[in-house]
């Protein structure tokens, strides 16, 4: 690096170009030192120079060798302060290489016991989870039957039962509930007696034979002397009603016909509530009225509409309209239809 500037410090020389190659050409064979092969150059080219030119030249390349020397020692020292930084640097990284290392040969070590745990905790887990839900669904089972105990006590309460262990029960001598316990006892051994007897009934019933004696008393069914009385009270009894009903027939006809006779009007009644009027003076057959029996116990009779009807509107409007009056106007409709006869 300072070689070309030694030489480009030559003042005028013809060939200062040529000295930085002869000195490395003369080191090269010699196999000296780059600074003691440009010394002994310097020395052959100051030789050749003269007294009066050698001094200041000498001087003032001597100032710049040494100079080029301090900047080659300062950049010497500099790389070396590079270099054993750079050493440092190696070496802290290099410790820092085996520190992980050792590090990742620790993990790997210990992977396989932390899998294996991992694993084991995970079937634990599994196993612990299973447990919950087994002890949830118990507790939804012990909380359905303390409700259906619950419910069962109230119950009980209820109907008067108590806890013997912090109740004292004081029975009385003359106690109601027991003498009905009594009774019902009794009446219940009396009806299995009678149920015993019933059943000794259904089977000689069944079998088709007479009665034991001791077993009619308890049936209540009469003797064979009581059911011949008592159908020979039934055949009267029909007899009796039948000659009533011819009786009523009789009557009930005559009563018809005197009542046809006095007023001059067949009643019959043709559905619930209604009657049928017909006069014996009625030119046609189909000639007739129809009352309709209206409010409590049939009070009040109504007249429903007819082609006959329709032909009597004055006599309707005048005595049931304004008079309101049904034998009246039964009567002036006789009188009228037995008028149409006569003048006929």
């Amino acid at each position: 690096m300072w070689l070309p500037g030694i030489c480009a410090g030559s003042l005028g020389h013809p060939w200062p170009a040529l000295c930085c190659h002869a000195a490395r050409q003369v080191c090269d064979s010699f196999g000296l030192p780059e600074r003691d092969g440009m010394r002994a150059i310097l020395g052959s080219y100051d030789s050749e120079l003269t007294p009066a030119e050698y001094s200041p030249q000498l001087t003032r390349r001597m100032r710049e060798a040494e100079d080029m020397v301090q900047k080659v020692h300062a950049h010497s020292s500099e790389m070396e302060a590079q270099l054993s930084q750079a050493l440092e640097e190696l070496g802290g990284q290099k410790q820092r290489a085996d520190m992980l290392e050792m590090e990742l040969k620790m993990l790997k070590s210990q992977a396989g016991p932390a899998e294996q745990s991992f694993l084991f905790s995970r079937e634990e887990v599994s196993s612990l989870r299973l447990k919950v839900e087994e002890l949830e669904a118990e507790r939804s089972r012990l909380e359905e039957e303390k409700k259906v105990l619950e419910t069962q006590l109230e119950r009980l309460t209820l109907q008067g039962d108590y806890d013997q262990s912090r109740a004292k029960v004081l029975h009385l001598s003359l106690n109601p509930a027991g003498a009905a316990r009594q009774r019902l006892h009794e009446d219940r051994q009396r009806l299995r007696e009678e149920c015993a007897r019933l059943r000794e009934l259904v089977h000689a019933l069944e079998a088709g034979g007479a009665v034991p004696p001791d077993l009619e008393a308890t049936a209540g069914l009469p003797s064979s002397r009581e059911v011949a009385e008592l159908k020979k009270q039934v055949e009267s009894a029909e007899l009796k009603n039948q000659r009533l009903k011819e009786v009523f027939q009789t009557k009930i006809q005559e009563f018809r016909k005197v009542c046809y006779t006095l007023t001059g009007y067949q009643v019959d009644i043709t559905t619930e509530n209604q009657y049928r009027l017909t006069s014996m003076y009625a030119e046609h057959k189909t000639d007739c009225l129809i009352f309709k029996a209206a409010g409590p116990s049939g009070t009040k009779m109504q007249l429903l509409e007819t082609e006959f009807s329709r032909t009597v509107q004055e006599l309707i409007e005048l005595h049931l309209l304004r008079q309101d009056s049904i034998p009246a106007f039964l009567s002036a409709l006789t009188l009228d239809l037995f008028s149409r006869q006569t003048v006929a």
